[in-house]
């Protein structure tokens, strides 16, 4: 982008001001002995075209809706539709999540975004034993398509999209979907949204796991392979960082693990006989946004390019539309503090700015009481209406990717993208990414990481306002969303009336069929639809999966 004689005059200026620089600090020595991101890369002091020497802006950023999309993925970005406006919704009984629901669409919500309890999560049913005391306490409880018909009464499902965070039971909640769609008359080419399904980030930071890794993949390559033929709408997986960083990984760790788990999806599609331009262009992203304001943005930019030259270069991709990298974006749960909760507010604002100016297609802001409970309805609204007032007020919608061109930002970029590919050719000379996290790789980075940063933060080094500076007392005045002990009682109430109603010998057929082909090589989705419509349980089926390939359980590795 500069002439090789305008970089020295530029480099030769520099050196004069470095001693001007030198001068300055003797008056006004540095704040810091050293200046770092979040993830502890040094900043300098001052960033020029030299070091943005080697950008192409044809090969590097091109323009939006180009390849390599460093810029954005569609070419009129914010200008022609804002990010679709997501807040997780999920507490006590299906009832209850409802009302949530219509309470956000009502107040300009434009997707849904269901979180599910931990015995859901983990492939329970609310009258195990395992379930006790659980039941809706950190999201809603799902046990049967009944369940689900009351999740989502009264809610367009050919109008609005839906997110589904849920993992080793993902494709059962697509198959109750799918049948409470085709019950109110929606077919399924017709539904859109996203099943996080997205188990290697589970073995790598999240846990929670139920079968092992192989058993894990070919359900979720089933899913790929029949929502690309009968769910065009559906995105099947969706990559998830969030965790990843969630359990204390550096930026550059996060984008490169999770480009990981894509890379290692993508290959087993292909494996199975699938054509990368006929399923590609329906995985989704979903990263976090961490405190590190221009880190941040860097790493969204420098995603988009690392995709879209792999799929190009590795796959052998075609189409456009699957060398895009297309993410959901959630404000960092593990920067929100219990102390001192108001500051939530404002860092989530700066999280959320940082989704926007890097490009999401959808956004979660996170509420200012979720370190201690689920958000009440007040902390949601402030959270929605922070993404309205980013979307309609700041004026950073106007003009798209506005940071393009900062020498810092993509110089930071580029070093995003260096680091990144850096562990994921690693990666690749150890097999691949199940291999990887079969000795533990990931794991140990990511552990290394979070124990870095926390020792800075116990030193002082990192600050978190409230907590290691600026600290006060105070005495909370918070109101706590509860779950009403009537949920769980609810819950087991209906559970119970559908075992006694529900055609049992179907049930040991649906049961049966999904057995056969879990040892067989037939797709699952038709069996689980199946299923579902008849009442079979979750639990009914992850416990025929358990039967058939064994638990896991975490190595423990330190």
């Amino acid at each position: 982008m500069f002439s090789p004689d305008k970089i020295h005059a530029v480099e030769a200026r520099n050196r004069s001001w470095d001693e001007l620089y030198v001068r300055a600090t003797a008056r006004n020595p540095e704040r810091l002995p050293a200046f770092t991101t979040v993830s502890n890369l040094e900043i300098g002091r001052l960033y020029t075209p030299a070091d943005i020497r080697a950008l192409d802006y044809q090969r590097d950023l091109g323009n939006p809706g180009e390849f390599p999309f460093t810029r954005g993925v569609q070419p009129t970005m914010y200008r022609g539709r804002l990010w679709t406006m997501r807040q997780f919704a999920g507490m006590g009984g299906a009832e209850d999540t409802n009302r949530r629901f219509h309470y956000l669409m009502e107040h300009g919500e434009t997707g849904l975004s269901t979180a599910f309890d931990m015995p859901t999560l983990m492939g329970y049913d609310s009258d195990s034993s395992m379930a006790r005391g659980e039941i809706g306490k950190c999201g809603v409880a799902i046990d049967t398509l009944a369940d689900m018909e009351i999740l989502f009464d009264r809610i367009p499902l050919d109008q609005v999209t839906t997110s589904m965070t849920i993992n080793p039971p993902a494709t059962i909640l697509l198959a109750m979907y799918i049948a409470v769609a085709e019950k109110n008359g929606v077919g399924r080419d017709q539904i859109g949204g996203t099943i996080q399904n997205d188990m290697l980030k589970e073995f790598i930071a999240q846990k929670t796991f139920m079968l092992p890794p192989e058993p894990s993949m070919r359900i979720i390559v089933d899913s790929v392979e029949f929502c690309t033929k009968e769910v065009p709408r559906w995105n099947t997986i969706s990559i998830s960082g969030y965790h990843i960083r969630e359990a204390g990984s550096t930026a550059a760790q996060e984008l490169a693990f999770t480009l990981a788990d894509g890379i290692g999806y993508v290959q087993a599609c292909i494996d199975r006989g699938l054509n990368v331009d006929d399923f590609a262009p329906r995985l989704s992203f979903f990263f976090n946004a961490h405190m590190d304001f221009f880190e941040e943005i860097a790493k969204y930019r420098a995603a988009r390019r690392i995709w879209a030259r792999v799929m190009r270069e590795r796959f052998h991709a075609r189409s456009e539309r699957s060398m895009m990298l297309r993410f959901h974006t959630q404000t960092a749960g593990c920067s929100l503090t219990a102390q001192q909760p108001y500051n939530n507010v404002v860092r989530t604002a700066y999280q959320g700015l940082s989704a926007v100016l890097g490009g999401t297609q959808s956004l979660h802001t996170n509420s200012l009481d979720e370190t201690l409970a689920l958000p009440t309805e007040h902390a949601v609204t402030i959270a929605l209406r922070t993404q309205q007032i980013i979307a309609e007020e700041i004026g950073v919608t106007n003009t798209i990717d506005p940071l393009g061109g900062s020498y810092f930002v993509e110089a930071l970029t580029d070093e995003m993208e260096r680091q990144a590919m850096d562990y994921i050719n690693k990666i690749d000379d150890m097999g691949g990414i199940l291999k990887a996290i079969e000795v533990g790789y990931p794991q140990h980075e990511i552990a290394d990481a979070a124990y870095t940063y926390q020792t800075q933060v116990d030193a002082g080094e990192k600050v978190v306002v409230g907590v290691n500076k600026y600290r006060m007392e105070e005495d909370l005045n918070i109101d706590l969303l509860r779950i009403d002990p009537e949920v769980e009682r609810r819950q087991l109430q209906r559970l119970e009336k559908i075992r006694a109603e529900r055609d049992s010998a179907r049930v040991q057929a649906c049961l049966q069929a999904i057995e056969d082909a879990s040892r067989g090589s037939d797709n699952l989705l038709p069996h689980l639809i199946e299923a579902v419509k008849n009442y079979v349980t979750q639990q009914e089926i992850c416990d025929t999966w358990r039967r058939v390939y064994g638990r896991y359980t975490d190595p423990g590795m330190f």
